[in-house]
C-alpha cells in the first residue's frame, strides 16, 4: 500500500486500523480544550506529531500523516491517508481542505474487485491551502506557494506561486 502496489482496503488488519483512526477521529471532535485535542492528535498520528487541529477532522489511518511544527488544520479537513503525507513546518490547511492519496483504478472491471493504490502528497514549508480545496494522489506543493480556495490540485505546483481554479493552475509567481 505505502509503495502504491494495488492492496485490497478489507483486509482485516486495515480495517482495524482505519476503526481505530475514526474512533480517535469522533473523540477529537468531543475533546475539552486545546490540551486535550492535542493530546489526542499526537495518538492518532503518533508521539512526535506537532499539527494543530481544529474539529471535526477526519483520516484514514494517521499514522500515515506526518505534520511539523506550526502547521495548522482549519475545521472540517479530510486527510486519506493510504500513503505518506507530508505536511511541511508553518503550513497552514484552509477550512474544510481534503487531501487524497488513495486511488481506484481507471478500468470498471478491476474497480469492481475493490482495490486501489496510493500516491504520496507532499506539502512543503510554509505552504497555504486555502479553503475547500482538493490535493489529488502524487502531488508535491512547493515551499511558500499558496493555492487558493476551491481550488483542484491534479498536477503539482512549484515553489512561490500563487495557483488557484479547477484545475489548478500556476496564476502568478509571488514576491516579497
Amino acid at each position: 500500500m505505502l509503495a502504491g502496489e494495488p492492496y485490497d482496503p478489507a483486509d482485516a488488519e486495515l480495517q482495524s486500523d482505519r476503526e481505530r483512526a475514526h474512533a480517535l477521529c469522533r473523540k477529537l471532535s468531543t475533546a475539552d480544550g486545546d490540551a486535550e485535542r492535542a493530546d489526542i492528535v499526537r495518538e492518532l498520528l503518533g508521539p512526535y506529531a506537532q499539527f494543530a487541529v481544529t474539529p471535526p477532522f477526519f483520516c484514514d489511518y494517521g499514522y500515515n500523516i506526518h505534520a511539523a511544527a506550526g502547521s495548522y488544520c482549519n475545521t472540517n479537513c479530510v486527510l486519506l491517508d493510504t500513503c505518506s503525507i507530508s505536511i511541511g513546518p508553518n503550513t497552514l490547511l484552509g477550512p474544510g481542505v481534503h487531501i487524497y492519496t488513495v486511488s481506484h483504478p481507471m478500468d470498471a472491471q478491476i474497480r469492481r474487485s475493490g482495490t486501489e493504490t496510493g500516491k504520496p502528497v507532499i506539502l512543503e514549508e510554509d505552504v497555504w491551502i486555502g479553503g475547500a480545496s482538493v490535493i489529488c494522489p502524487g502531488v508535491t506543493i512547493g515551499a511558500r506557494t499558496v493555492v487558493g480556495a476551491g481550488s483542484v490540485v491534479t498536477r503539482s505546483l512549484p515553489p512561490d506561486v500563487f495557483a488557484a481554479g479547477n484545475p489548478c493552475r500556476v496564476i502568478r509567481p509571488l514576491t516579497r
